[in-house]
This record gives structure tokens, sequence and C-alpha cells, in this order.
């Protein structure tokens, strides 16, 4: 019986399938970490998008804001009142826009988007700072803009559940350009 087996150790028959079944293992392994990757870089640049597009909605609703002293060469959000210029600025609801434009639910402090019974991911602490520019052209050094700050949270399909999720903190800035 030992005799057997040693002669089952030595033959040289079929050596190389344990290592083409490592080597199989280790691709699949990863090849699965890239499409994670992939998965987490086209979820962090939709939520990007999104925001961006929220922002911009700001942007727009700030415009009769912008445009009366635009026809003076200024890209501000100011008002003549009473022979003085006072700063006007509409943060918006940019939470309402992106619950719009992604299809998020109001869950305690979070945003989630659902992907059956779990969540795709979750949006938090939104920060929007409208940034006004200056009143003299000559010192502009500003231009009309808004820049966003939000938390995202990805839980990673690679791993099962066994790492934490992604979380990031996302920037994103527009500014106010005229056409004409």
């Amino acid at each position: 019986m030992i005799g057997m087996l040693k002669n089952k150790l030595r033959d040289d028959m079929g050596n190389m399938l344990p290592f083409v079944a490592i080597m199989v293992l280790g691709l699949l392994i990863v090849f699965t970490g890239i499409t994670e990757y992939m998965r987490l870089q086209i979820i962090a640049k939709g939520v990007r998008d999104a925001i961006e597009s929220a922002v911009i909605s700001v942007s727009v609703e700030n415009y009769e804001n912008v445009y009366s002293p635009l026809r003076e060469s200024y890209s501000g959000g100011y008002k003549l009142k009473n022979d003085n210029w006072k700063e006007v600025i509409d943060s918006g609801d940019v939470y309402k826009e992106l619950s719009e434009l992604l299809g998020l639910e109001k869950q305690e402090k979070y945003y989630v988007k659902k992907a059956g019974e779990s969540y795709e991911y979750k949006l938090s602490n939104l920060e929007v700072r409208v940034i006004n520019s200056s009143l003299a052209p000559i010192k502009n050094k500003h231009k009309f803009s808004a820049e966003s700050f939000i938390n995202l949270e990805v839980p990673l399909s690679f791993g099962w559940e066994h790492l934490s999720p992604m979380k990031i903190r996302l920037k994103v800035k527009s500014e106010y350009a005229a056409k004409f």
C-alpha cells in the first residue's frame, strides 16, 4: 500500500494540473478585482455627474441675480437696492435635485440608492458653497461658482462583505459662464 502511494507521488503524468488550477483561480481573482474597481469608478462618476447637474440647476436659479450685474460686465450675484449693491445668493435644494436625478430614498441621515433589498450606494453630508465674484471687475479673482462636497459610501461586492465599504468625499465645482 505504501509502495503504491510512493509510486503515485513520483508519477509524472498530470503534474501540471494543480499549477493550471492555481493559475485559473488567480486570474479569476484578478479579473473580479478589476471589475469591482471599474464598478466603483462608474458609480463615483455617475454620482459626480449628477451632483454637477444639481449644482448647475442651483446656478440657473441664481441667473436672475447674476443677470443685472452681468450687463455692467460683472458676473456676481448682486442686486441694486437703495443705491448700494447687495449680495444675493440662492443655494437651492441640491438634495431634492439629486433625489430626482438618481432615484434616491431618504433613510435617517443618508440618501440611499436601493438595489433590491440592499443598497447600491449612500450619500450624506452634502455641503454647497456658492462663491460670489467680487463687484469690481479689475480685482475680480473669483468667478461666480458653486462648490459642493458630499460623502459617498459604496458597499463592495468583491470580498463577500468581509471588506468595509468604499467611503470617499467627492468635490464638484461648477462656474457661471455667460454665453455672450
